[in-house]
């Protein structure tokens, strides 16, 4: 499959750094060329360029950039993503004083924002709750059950291009609902990496009952 990674931070590496190991061609956008051509080169094998070229490269997109910026992104390639599937992976958080809240108002997700900034791609909300670095584990690093990667889409097909690049990370596909869900996905990363900063284990909150139907 063809990416584009429009970004050159740490997600844009974690992700477009794995799919390449995955066989998938990636293409990396930055405003920045130089910092573009390091992120193609680090990643290898990559191509490099400007957003624009990013955004019109392949089958999917890769938003890689702070969250109050990817929307306007999206307005700005709106016409080269329609067609497209492209995969959000933004938080909107900032700190607050009892921790991390978010930055959208109530009932609204920076994936809808982007969907309706760009209406005629196929926005995906997936890949935002973990850290970059976890990206970058080789398959199995985390024994004989793979873990799951939510996301929300409403595009089968988009939903299908993205349970794939999931799969082939070594990770197991977790639809979550519609894009319209997304707003509880984003949700769940300020709880999350909330209990991160305050030191704490966010997998402890979430132990599973021996017989789940009783």
């Amino acid at each position: 499959m063809r990416i584009g990674v429009l970004g050159t931070g740490g997600m844009a590496a974690a992700l477009g750094g794995a799919w390449a190991r995955a066989g998938h061609e990636v293409f990396v956008g930055g405003r920045d060329g130089a910092a573009a051509e390091a992120l193609a080169r680090r990643i290898g094998g990559a191509g490099h360029g400007t957003p624009a070229r990013a955004a019109e490269y392949g089958e999917v997109a890769l938003l890689a950039v702070p969250a109050g910026a990817a929307p306007a992104l999206a307005e700005e390639h709106a016409a080269a993503l329609a067609g497209r599937t492209v995969v959000d992976c933004t938080n909107p958080l900032a700190p607050g004083p009892d921790g991390v809240m978010l930055t959208t108002r109530a009932g609204e997700s920076v994936a809808g924002r982007i969907q309706a900034a760009a209406p005629g791609a196929h926005v995906v909300k997936a890949f935002n709750l973990v850290h970059a670095s976890v990206w970058d584990l080789p398959a199995g690093a985390f024994g004989e059950t793979p873990p799951a990667v939510p996301f929300c889409a409403d595009d089968a097909h988009a939903a299908e291009r993205v349970a794939g690049l999931i799969t082939a990370m070594g990770w197991s596909p977790m639809p979550a609902g519609g894009l319209d869900r997304a707003v509880y996905v984003e949700a769940t990363a300020a709880f999350v990496i909330g209990v991160w900063w305050a030191g704490g284990s966010p997998r402890l909150a979430f132990p599973e009952p021996a017989h789940p139907s009783a």
